[in-house]
This record gives structure tokens, C-alpha cells and sequence, in this order.
């Protein structure tokens, strides 16, 4: 890795899913002893945990007036693990981490979600929150099972394979993955183009006419825009197009 800009993996999921746990798992299973190095930056919001003491060097990240990012520097790490704030709106934290990228002198290699299945099985409305995730996510990873339905666990699965989404899924067992090194391979599996180097061209009709009449050179009226996505579109008002739950209110019950 020498010379080559730290690889940068975005870490998305509930507070009490495990993640920490499965990023402990993945540097010490994963990564190459003496050769690569780790950094994990943790929300400043998120109280400390007992998989803390398994994780590499660890420094903490905030929230800017702005919404914005503000994290520090990645000194020599090769590999940099951004857990997001598990009380969060991920979609929030999709949007800054974007704009953060560019700055940060590293590149992205993967957006993990670690789904915590237990709550997602004990509030269906939280499907739309792990919705969001998925659609930005190149591997999920399928945490807290102990207790979940079979059936449950199936169907939460097919939902997203009979949409086509590209994206890897994997078990987690006691907080560890199957095969680490396939979980980091950098290569995008997501549904999402934010972070795609060029953006995704679509093309938008501008014609005004009810019946679509062609213009006067035979050709339609058109233009060829980046596409936008579902989830970061906002209306006129500031609010998103696409809304998710809170998943704050998920978290308090009991």
C-alpha cells in the first residue's frame, strides 16, 4: 500500500447492531499483520463499547452546524473505517461523507451495512430505513440473528434479490464474516452512482407541447442530465423526496 491513498470504507447501521464488533473482526482477519494499518473513527454522539477493545487505533468524528463532517486526519492508516452514527439519518451521513471524499485524500473502497436483525424483525416499519442503507450499500451483513425467524430472515433477503440489487449478503456468526478479505475487496456492488467517478446521464424531456410534437430539425426537445438520486432529491422546502423513518424512536422502545 505504499504510496497509494488509504482505502476508505463507509460502516452503516443501527446503534446496537454489532458493528464495531464486525470492523474488529474484519482488521484482524482481513488485513495484512505489519503491513496495513487500520484507523477506525467512531461517532463522538455514540457512548464507548465493549468490542472497543478490540478495534486499531480509533479516533472520533462529529457533526459541523452545517451538517457537515468533521473528522481528523487519517495520519498513515491504509485502510479507514467511517462508522456512521447509528442514531442518525444515514442518508445525512451518505451526503457528507461524499462531500468529505475529495478532501480526505483517501478513496472509497466499500459502503458495509451491518443490519441488526432482531429489531428490523420486531419493527417491519424500520424495512424502509434499512431500504435506504441497502440502496448505498455494496455488502449487508446480517447481524443479531439469535431468535429471528427463519422465514423472516428469507424473505428479508429476497425482497432485495428479486429487485436485482448487486450487493453482497452475508451471515455474521458471533461477530465474525465468513471470508474478511471478500468483504474489503474493493469493487463496487451498490445500486447507488453517488460516488461513481462520472456521473449516471439521463435524458430529460423539456417539450411543452401536450401532443409532443418533434421540433422544427425533427428532433425531440431534450436534455441530458446527471441522474439524481431517489434518496438525496430534495423538494423545494429543504425535505428529502425520499423520507425514512427516525430510527431514534425505534431504538427508545423497549
Amino acid at each position: 500500500m505504499s504510496g497509494q491513498k488509504p482505502l476508505i470504507y463507509l460502516v452503516l447501521g443501527a446503534a446496537g447492531s454489532g458493528r464495531r464488533e464486525v470492523v474488529g473482526n474484519l482488521v484482524a482477519d482481513g488485513l495484512e499483520a505489519g503491513c496495513e494499518r487500520a484507523l477506525v473513527l467512531l461517532a463522538a454522539d455514540e457512548a464507548s463499547d465493549p468490542a472497543d477493545a478490540g478495534l486499531p487505533a480509533t479516533a472520533r468524528w462529529s457533526w459541523n452546524e452545517d451538517r457537515s463532517l468533521n473528522l481528523p486526519g487519517l495520519g498513515d492508516a491504509t485502510h479507514v473505517f467511517l462508522v456512521a452514527d447509528g442514531r442518525a439519518n444515514p442518508v445525512d451521513f451518505i451526503e457528507a461523507a461524499k462531500a468529505w471524499l475529495p478532501l480526505s485524500g483517501g478513496e472509497l473502497a466499500r459502503i458495509l451495512c451491518v443490519v441488526h436483525c432482531q429489531l428490523a424483525e420486531k419493527h417491519p416499519a424500520l424495512l424502509a430505513w434499512y431500504e435506504a442503507c441497502a440502496h448505498f450499500s455494496d455488502v449487508l451483513l446480517l447481524n443479531r440473528r439469535e431468535g429471528v425467524a427463519n422465514k423472516w430472515l428469507s424473505t428479508f433477503q429476497n425482497r432485495f434479490r428479486e429487485q436485482f440489487f448487486p450487493f453482497l449478503i452475508e451471515l455474521v456468526k458471533a461477530g465474525q464474516v465468513k471470508n474478511p478479505a471478500v468483504i474489503l475487496e474493493p469493487q463496487a456492488r451498490r445500486m447507488s452512482h453517488v460516488f461513481d467517478e462520472e456521473p449516471n446521464w439521463v435524458i430529460a424531456g423539456t417539450t411543452t407541447e401536450a401532443d409532443d410534437e418533434e421540433t422544427e430539425d425533427g428532433a425531440e426537445d431534450v436534455e441530458i442530465v446527471p441522474e439524481a438520486d431517489p434518496y438525496l432529491e430534495q423538494r423545494a422546502g429543504g425535505r428529502r423526496v425520499k423520507e425514512i423513518p427516525d430510527i431514534r424512536k425505534f431504538l427508545e422502545q423497549p
